[in-house]
């Protein structure tokens, strides 16, 4: 039930202008101010919400500033209310509790654990404790449904303990990742240390205000001047406008001494070529009819170079795959075939210009694209091999005609005493 003691009373109309009439009495000094419990004076300026205290503080209390000290210097109002405490703790299971925990405080619907397989009812392990029950009757509607009435700092010490844990993982992380970053520093280099002293920029001032831009390739007191490396009015050209020497200055002087190449040694090494090549490309894409601008869009440029690279990286794969299934590789470790083996010789041939053999091996006879010297019909020559009075015939049995079987000796014998008797 709501206490009654804490509802503010009904008012009428005429009692509400009555209030607020007084109310301004007081603001104009026509009335003595308001008194508080401890008879001081309330200043009627001060806002409602200020000199009236909360409900959990001061109930059924007239106008006060007390509730704006300190809570230990008018004392709080401790709930009887208990949140999450347990009262007895069985070790089997008693008829008429949930069948899912244990507990006698609750049946199985209303249980809030998170579902079991097995019901501690047909397992009697892992019974639930008997929960609190508290009698809220006494408390006030507003008590009733505060969400942190029954909470208590120690809560919130998990919470804490969980962020301080995240922070000190955090911090050492960190810490690791800048040890780790400075002794990357430390081993950098010294062709690194070069690059890194060419690329300083700084921006340079001029009498009349402002600045002219940056001024490139600086460098340290320790490193020799460019133009002090050879003194020989020949030697490489100095621009002292863009402080650049394109070419060697000791072109002469063995190259791992050198410690200064020139400006175009940096021009086709590392990252440099690399862009050289990328414009390239770009380029000649651009002039094929495709729409890449290096200048404009220069993520596009890359991928398509990058695509363009992949695709040439793999015909050249499958050529290589085919040129070496076709020919052979002479460089692995399976055995040549015997008839390559077998097949060298150290006999010395001589060819002309057109290609013809000169000296060293008999001229082999040209051959047709007809089938030769193929014999059938058990003949041992072929037709034609033999000629005898305008006609073709076979020279083994001297017939004259075509495709007909061989007599053999016995033929030729036959058609000579044929021919001797008539």
């Amino acid at each position: 039930m709501i206490d009654t003691m804490l509802v503010a009373p009904f008012k009428s109309r005429e009692e509400h202008r009555k209030k607020m009439e007084l109310h301004e009495a007081r603001k104009a000094g026509l009335v003595p101010a308001e008194v508080d419990e401890n008879g001081k004076e309330i200043n009627p300026h001060i806002p409602e919400y200020m000199v009236k205290p909360p409900w959990y503080i001061r109930p059924n209390k007239g106008h006060s500033l007390a509730h704006q000290k300190k809570p230990n210097a008018i004392g709080t109002k401790k709930s009887p209310y208990v949140r999450g405490a347990k009262t007895f703790q069985a070790d089997k299971y008693r008829k008429g509790a949930c069948e899912n925990c244990g507990s006698m405080r609750h049946d199985a619907k209303l249980c809030t654990e998170r579902p079991r397989k097995v019901g501690a009812k047909w397992t009697g392990k892992h019974i639930a404790p008997d929960e609190t029950i508290e009698t809220l009757d006494h408390l006030s509607y507003e008590e009733k449904r505060d969400p942190w009435n029954g909470y208590g700092p120690c809560c919130y010490d998990r919470v804490v303990k969980r962020h301080e844990l995240q922070g000190e993982a955090r911090k050492k992380y960190l810490k690791e990742q800048n040890l780790k970053k400075l002794g990357d520093e430390l081993r950098v280099d010294e062709s690194n240390q070069k690059d890194h002293f060419a690329k300083v920029e700084k921006r340079v001032r001029t009498t009349g205000g402002g600045s002219t831009g940056t001024v490139r390739n600086l460098r340290i007191r320790e490193d020799t001047a460019k133009y002090l490396r050879n003194l020989d009015a020949n030697s490489a050209h100095y621009d002292p406008k863009s402080r650049s020497m394109r070419e060697n200055p000791n072109p002469n002087t063995d190259p791992n001494e050198l410690f200064y190449r020139g400006d175009n040694e940096w021009r086709n090494t590392g990252h440099a070529l690399e862009f050289k090549q990328l414009s390239i490309q770009a380029l000649e894409t651009s002039e094929k009819g495709q729409d890449v601008h290096m200048q404009a869009a220069p993520s596009q440029a890359e991928f398509l170079f990058k695509n363009y690279k992949a695709n040439k990286e793999k015909l050249m794969s499958q050529r290589n795959v085919t040129i070496l299934h076709k020919y052979g590789n002479a460089a692995s470790k399976e055995e040549l075939p015997i008839e390559l083996l077998l097949g060298q010789s150290e006999r010395d041939v001589e060819y002309d210009r057109a290609g013809r053999i000169i000296n060293g091996q008999e001229e082999a006879l040209p051959r047709s694209k007809y089938a030769e010297d193929i014999c059938i019909n058990n003949h041992t020559c072929v037709w034609g091999s033999w000629w005898k009075n305008h006609h073709w015939g076979y020279k083994c049995c001297k017939q004259f005609t075509q495709n007909t079987y061989c007599t053999g000796a016995a033929g030729v014998k036959a058609a000579e005493a044929a021919l001797y008797c008539s």
